[in-house]
């Protein structure tokens, strides 16, 4: 697929490209991107400029992971990263990190809302899930606002970058 450009009120999301490789690397120096995210730590320049120059352009490619970099109309300023990815026939998942400085106004939701709309009308959608590492308060109180259902805690789910195992929050929104 194509990729695409959105507008809200605030925010321009479009493909990253390699002009955005120092914010990209900027933002994932944050320990809190680097413990929740699956991101390199350390996180270097190359690895920015891997994923905005490589990475994220081949999900468009190859039709399944469809990423975005979120921009304040005002400013310019990267606010964040967001994409939906396909887990099976019809299911997503949402993803997203935000600029550390860009954090508590309202543009992860605004971002995200942006993004799962363009994904239901856009694509074959039945549901949209999303996961977070028990503890990363910030990412579920973004889904709850968009309306997900916090639906469990798996037990043990999977590594963080600290290498052991963590429980994990999984939701989902379904077709409005």
């Amino acid at each position: 697929m194509d990729p695409v450009t959105l507008e809200t009120r605030r925010l321009v999301l479009r493909p990253f490209g390699p002009g955005d490789a120092d914010a990209v690397y900027d933002a994932c120096q944050d320990e809190d991107i680097q413990f929740y995210t699956p991101v390199p730590v350390p996180f270097g320049r190359q690895d920015a400029e891997k994923r905005v120059c490589e990475e994220w352009p081949q999900g468009w490619a190859r039709d399944d992971n469809y990423l975005l970099g979120a921009f304040r109309r005002d400013t310019s300023a990267l606010v964040g990263s967001y994409c939906l990815t396909r887990v099976s026939r019809g299911v997503y998942e949402l993803g997203y990190w935000a600029v550390k400085e860009q954090r508590g106004r309202g543009y992860t939701v605004e971002a995200a809302r942006a993004l799962c709309d363009w994904g239901w009308a856009t694509l074959d959608v039945h549901r949209i899930e999303w996961w977070a590492m028990t503890g990363n308060t910030g990412s579920r109180a973004v889904a709850e606002r968009l309306g997900f259902t916090v639906e469990g805690t798996l037990r043990n789910r999977g590594t963080a970058n600290d290498g052991e195992p963590h429980d994990w929050w999984v939701g989902g929104l379904v077709r409005p």
